[in-house]
């Protein structure tokens, strides 16, 4: 499962909100809803965030080994 638990974790050390970094990388707040919830976006998406934040994807997203 990927996990985008270090990019909020990211904006919490920069002093941002959801809503900044929305507009900055300009997605919609399902998307962000989506980041949020873990659950799947497009990689057109990582690349607009990668961008508003300057950094790589491995620094916003990871993959965590599901437990069944």
């Amino acid at each position: 499962m990927i996990t985008y638990k270090k990019m909020f974790h990211l904006l919490v050390d920069r002093e941002m909100k959801d809503v900044d970094l929305r507009k900055k990388a300009n997605i919609s707040a399902p998307t962000m809803t989506k980041l949020r919830n873990d659950k799947i976006v497009q990689t057109d998406t990582i690349d607009k965030l990668c961008k508003a934040l300057q950094c790589q994807p491995g620094d916003i997203m990871e993959y965590l080994e599901e437990e069944n």
